[in-house]
């Protein structure tokens, strides 16, 4: 299958309904759920209905999708996936970066990796002018990935959190990085 975009260790590619699997895995783990529904799980009609629907969309702005499934390089392993998503299905301007990785993959630094890839290759071929990335405010390993990839800190806010989950209570937090920071920090 083509790639969208390789790094020294990943392969970001588009999705396909042969992911189901995969993803039911990864939205099934508790840990890895925690701070997008609190852990619940999630049926493997929700993946086919709703999670695999909005993960194949195309932006006819970039024109591609929006999320990327994510393998190791040496192994072909499935280790979750990428999002860098226009914000506006008609516009480049403004993209939200998001990520979502199994715990095997945790703490080695795939997330900041598929990150800075992402972003540069947004800031040079696809007429991005601005990454948007949020969180939980308590989603430390989060921030942390954010912070790395060179997004810095713009605000604090509450969402309308159709249930709350543990650390809700504590609110969001946004993150950016624009074209013009990110050209006088490479």
């Amino acid at each position: 299958m083509h790639a969208f975009l390789e790094t020294e260790r990943l392969v970001l590619r588009p999705f396909t309904h042969a992911d189901a699997d995969h993803l039911l895995a990864l939205d099934n783990d508790p840990h890895v759920m925690r701070f997008i529904n609190g852990g619940k799980p999630t049926s493997r009609e929700a993946i086919e209905t709703r999670t695999l629907p909005r993960l194949l969309h195309d932006y006819p702005c970039l024109g591609t999708h929006g999320y990327w499934a994510t393998e190791e390089k040496a192994t072909g392993t499935f280790l979750g996936w990428f999002e860098f998503r226009p914000l506006d299905d008609h516009s480049a301007a403004v993209v939200e970066l998001g990520y979502r990785l199994n715990q095997a993959a945790w703490g080695k630094g795939y997330a900041t990796e598929g990150s800075l890839a992402l972003i540069n290759k947004g800031f040079t071929d696809l007429g991005v002018e601005r990454v948007t990335a949020n969180t939980m405010a308590v989603n430390i390993g989060s921030r942390r990935v954010m912070e790395k990839s060179g997004l810095r800190f713009l605000r604090h806010f509450t969402g309308d959190w159709p249930e709350a989950i543990e650390g809700s209570e504590h609110g969001e937090v946004e993150y950016e990085l624009t074209r013009a920071d990110w050209g006088q920090h490479r």
